[in-house]
């Protein structure tokens, strides 16, 4: 008598549902272990789901565009009678003195002669044989499918210890999910040791947002591959502040936007890239070429409720101080929105991560690849600075630059640094 079984979505991660974008069966298919039955697809990847057995498919209950989640049916199966025998929980019965005439016949056709064994070491090979194989051929050939060991396995779910397919598919589980929490990236890393804080007091978990799933991944990708070096500089914007709170004064009587130091240091770092243009390209694959940018669009970091974002301006070189405090303003607000498209995000040159309104004297920002470099910005404070003869009170900018040392050479980068700080020192060279 065959059986009919629900096909359903199993455990996809810490994804509320996903959209099926492909569905590979219908009615009357028949279907072997291990076929794709259809393809759904998150915001980073897609994914085949295959079949769990071999049968006839006889009722599909999912569509293209649908949304499903853990535990959806997809569909039924009428599974196969081989497929029943192979998942029977009767363990099998050898005749142990068929089998060993057997083993006998077949090394003498070998020309093999049979070694006499004690009885101590025909007992031990029985127990590792019973360890080992106390499973039914279906499933042993399901095993060796999914890669898994069935050794590894102390106990199944089945009469008397035997291994079920649902148990080898619970250690591959297990195995995978072990894997993902170790964080284990990038070959021949060791894995972080798994730890069960909950063994020394209370705990509770929260799950990271999508967006900052995306960026520590994304980070860790470029600090594994990147051979990153950070310059540190300051720069004298006292006289560039009193000329931003005088141009303030006078766009509020207006009642227009507020200039903020990040677009005068937008204006410097573009400066500093015509005059240095490697650090407006970007390494090509295969790391022989440098692909140089005609064009200049540069990425502000955001902070969000969510985490970070990169939005970028494009073609920032085109645009004066207050046409850049504009593009900024509407990137801003659309980022905490979380209303930020795909595009809005893409094609920068150069990222500039500006904490100054939160506080720090510097820090170590990490290259955005496929760019090169990126600037970070730091609280200015009032510091004594010896101008020869006296000690002079001046407002004082951290830079901290950051760049990927395959391209960029430390002189370069020490001079690309200096000049962005040149130009904020004195802000009329940028009229030049």
């Amino acid at each position: 008598m065959s059986d009919i079984i629900e096909l359903k979505i199993p455990d996809i991660g810490n994804v509320a549902e996903v959209e099926v974008i492909e569905v590979s069966i219908q009615p009357g298919d028949v279907v072997e272990i291990e076929q794709s039955l259809l393809v759904m697809e998150t915001d980073k990847a897609s994914m085949e789901l295959p079949a769990i057995a071999a049968g006839t498919i006889q009722d599909v209950s999912v569509k293209v565009g649908d949304k499903v989640s853990e535990g959806t049916i997809i569909a039924t199966l009428l599974m196969s009678a081989a497929e029943e025998n192979d998942s029977s929980e009767e363990p099998v019965k050898i005749n142990e003195a068929d089998e060993s005439k057997e083993k006998v016949v077949t090394e003498k056709k070998q020309g093999v002669a049979a070694a006499p064994k004690n009885e101590a070491s025909a007992v031990e090979e029985t127990e590792v044989n019973n360890n080992t194989a106390h499973a039914a051929p279906g499933v042993r050939r399901f095993a060796r499918e999914l890669g898994a060991d069935l050794s590894q396995i102390q106990s199944g779910s089945g009469r008397k210890g035997r291994i079920l397919k649902a148990d080898v598919k619970s250690f591959v589980k297990q195995a995978l999910s072990t894997k993902k929490v170790s964080h284990n990236v990038g070959s021949g890393i060791p894995a972080l040791p798994v730890i069960d804080f909950s063994l020394f007091g209370e705990i509770e978990e929260k799950p990271l947002t999508k967006i900052k799933r995306l960026t520590g991944k994304r980070l860790s990708c470029n600090w594994l591959n990147l051979p990153m070096v950070t310059q540190h500089e300051e720069a004298d914007i006292t006289e560039m502040e009193a000329f931003r709170k005088a141009l303030n004064i006078e766009q509020v009587a207006a009642k227009q936007i507020k200039v903020t130091p990040l677009a005068f240091i937008i204006k410097a770092v573009l400066a500093a890239m015509k005059v240095y243009p490697q650090f407006n390209s970007s390494l090509s694959p295969d790391g022989e070429r440098l692909i140089y940018k005609k064009y200049f669009n540069i990425g502000i970091a955001v902070d969000t409720p969510n985490g970070l974002v990169v939005p970028v301006i494009k073609d920032a070189d085109q645009q004066s101080i207050l046409e850049l405090v504009d593009s900024m303003r509407t990137l801003s607000a659309k980022a905490r929105e979380g209303k930020l498209l795909a595009s809005d995000m893409q094609g920068g040159c150069f990222t500039i991560s500006s904490l100054g309104g939160i506080g720090g004297t510097g820090f170590t920002p990490i290259v955005n690849a496929p760019e090169v470099a990126i600037l970070g910005v730091a609280k200015a404070a009032m510091k004594p600075i010896w101008n020869g003869k006296d000690f002079d009170p001046k407002l004082m900018l951290p830079l901290d630059l950051t760049y990927d040392h395959r391209v960029i050479d430390g002189a370069d980068g020490a001079r690309f640094v200096v000049t962005i700080a040149k130009y904020l020192q004195d802000v009329r060279r940028l009229l030049l």
